[in-house]
């Protein structure tokens, strides 16, 4: 079939390649906090094998170090106010708890991350005092890096002390705990030749997945396996609430295979701690669409992620500076949804990011405000997603015909020769091409 539309198959270079287990992971963020009515590691571990049947992979850990308590925001304070880089936040147990947690979690087949805040301490981290040349200073003074964020004081990364310090931390949880890598907080506010640095102590010890909360290139280029999909998020919610359509879409793809080299992972999402706490639970944004970004997020190229409690719809703000707890009510139809998500991106090449990504191809058609149209494949694997974000009754008409035999992944209904269809309202298709064994 002669391809048309819009196509990404980047290439390139990158100076690491991601671990093989990222090719076709799925994230799930942890906030421990608030997950369980204990808010600890060892409450947490009940939950491992409903994660496990999900289809989850990686699992990602918010900071779990202890929150300092000067300058603190609410009662509990911010995850992201570090008082103690090499502790652990006794609120949640102990450091063999949490390295049993680990434990429990490789033999269950998942892998471990943990979220790291290399820009900025609490104000009462023991380095204030030990070391005052290692902050940013404004006559004199230690200064937060940004006006806003009053509970935390701004490292400076032109020392070398501090460089080394940071390092030897990072290698401590991964020596101490076995994790498997980090996702960092507000990496691009750190120098790239840093974490460069710290890339390269940490391959000494294992390989790891390195994931950055930042959009810049240069992140993924020098030291980064993968970084955020911030763009297409706000985009997801700005089609959701009808400041943008579909027609956005291909100038977001547009610009990822233009700045990003093929074996980036960009980490996509409809929801995560920041989002849910400050701009909304999924539902408050995305509406009775949700499920239809939620199909988008894992099909078009990148890493879905899964944030604590969207698997049951969660339907509140968790509080960010109190105690606040998910309520764990059963949704086995959600709970099945995301599970065939999983498993689709597990079990289909074509879906492949990292090191030997799948290809996407936009396909053009007659209605591109209101339904997106894409492909992806590799070698024999083929799938083709038609979205409606409308909540009316759609046409489509490609401008060509799919020609071939083809499953809904859904519905498990068979179709050939993609051409015409009626969608239902936010309806999401996901049509995998079947292949004769007599084809030759």
């Amino acid at each position: 079939m002669e391809k048309k539309g819009y196509k990404t198959e980047r290439k390139h270079g990158k100076k690491w390649e991601a671990v093989d287990w990222a090719g076709n992971a799925s994230m799930y963020e942890i906030n421990i906090r608030q997950y369980t009515p204990e808010g600890t590691f060892n409450a947490f571990i009940s939950h491992l094998p409903r994660l496990k049947e999900l289809g989850i992979n990686i699992l990602w850990f918010m900071p779990i170090t202890p929150i300092s308590r000067k300058n603190k925001k609410g009662t509990l304070g911010s995850y992201y106010a570090v008082q103690n880089y090499r502790q652990v936040n006794p609120d949640y147990g102990t450091l063999e708890d949490f390295k049993n947690l680990v434990k429990q979690a490789h033999r269950a087949g998942f892998k471990v991350i943990l979220d790291w805040v290399a820009n900025h301490t609490g104000w009462d981290n023991p380095l204030i005092e030990e070391h005052p040349d290692w902050y940013i200073q404004k006559e004199g003074e230690i200064v937060s890096p940004v006006e806003d964020w009053s509970d935390v004081a701004g490292l400076d990364y032109n020392n070398r002390d501090l460089r080394d310090y940071m390092i030897e931390s990072l290698l401590f949880w991964v020596r101490e705990t076995e994790i498997d890598g980090y996702r960092c907080d507000m990496a691009a506010l750190v120098p790239v030749d840093f974490w460069e640095e710290a890339r390269e102590a940490l391959k000494k010890v294992k390989p790891v997945f390195m994931l950055a909360e930042a959009w810049e290139p240069l992140l993924t280029e020098k030291a980064f396996d993968a970084c955020y999909g911030w763009d297409l998020h706000h985009l997801m919610n700005d089609i959701a609430q009808h400041k943008k359509d579909g027609t956005a879409l291909p100038g977001y793809f547009h610009k990822v295979e233009t700045l990003y080299s093929r074996s980036t992972i960009i980490l996509n999402f409809i929801d995560n701690h920041d989002e849910n706490s400050w701009q909304g639970y999924i539902t408050e944004r995305l509406g009775e669409a949700f499920r239809v970004y939620a199909v988008l997020m894992y099909t078009v190229p990148g890493m879905p992620l899964v944030y604590t409690g969207q698997e049951v719809c969660l339907n509140k703000r968790l509080s960010f500076f109190e105690k606040d707890v998910v309520e764990w009510e059963e949704n086995p139809e959600l709970a099945l949804f995301y599970r065939k998500l999983n498993e689709l991106k597990h079990q289909n090449p074509a879906l492949l990011t990292g090191n030997d990504p799948g290809c996407f191809h936009i396909i053009p058609h007659s209605n591109e405000k209101e339904i997106f149209v894409f492909e992806r494949y590799k070698a024999e694997n083929h799938i083709i997603v038609v979205l409606n974000f409308s909540a009316e009754n759609q046409e489509l008409h490609l401008e060509s015909v799919l020609s071939g035999s083809f499953l809904e992944y859904f519905e498990n209904e068979k179709t050939e020769n993609l051409h015409h269809l009626i969608l239902s309202p936010f309806a999401y298709k996901v049509y995998v091409k079947q292949f004769s064994p007599y084809a030759f």
